[in-house]
């Protein structure tokens, strides 16, 4: 799993414009007029993402379970040091909803907006698309800088 810095510069890259893709389809379930839907979209959205992120940096649960018990504590110091409780960690639809509940005010501005006639599904698509490229992003950073910890690499800025 050792990486290179320019492997792991273009494992993010890669895994941004995945997040940016995903984000899109978040923004475009925000403006189905059916109270929940945006909500149900997120969660799946995030249960899939966050996982395919985790996995590119070689850091989703069943892979830091295969490394030695010293690399794999490693891993879970790091994470928690970032206070990331995703990276090592299976994604439960529990965890997704601990995460959207941090971005609570963003998600129930973004369901409110949807009733104002005219902007309101602009709105609600805008913020949508916001909020997942933060929570997207944010879990790319954090399993960046796990994997150039692990790599040897943590005095490198990213």
């Amino acid at each position: 799993m050792t990486h290179t810095l320019a492997e792991l510069d273009a494992i993010r890259a890669d895994c941004r414009r995945m997040v940016t893709r995903r984000a899109a389809i978040s923004a475009g379930a925000s403006v189905v007029p059916v109270p929940g839907a945006d909500l149900v979209a997120d969660v799946g959205i995030l249960k899939k993402m966050l996982p395919q992120i985790s996995e590119r940096f070689g850091l989703r649960a069943d892979q830091v379970e295969k490394m030695d018990s010293t690399r794999a504590q490693q891993v879970l110091a790091i994470a928690a040091s970032l206070g990331n409780k995703v990276i090592g960690h299976t994604i439960t639809k529990h965890v997704v909803l601990l995460l959207l509940r941090r971005m609570g005010v963003r998600v129930a501005t973004a369901s409110v907006a949807r009733y104002v006639p005219f902007i309101g599904s602009a709105v609600a698509a805008t913020i949508s698309f916001g909020a997942m490229k933060l929570a997207g992003n944010a879990h790319i950073e954090d399993c960046y800088t796990t994997a150039r910890a692990l790599a040897g690499l943590d005095d490198a800025r990213p």
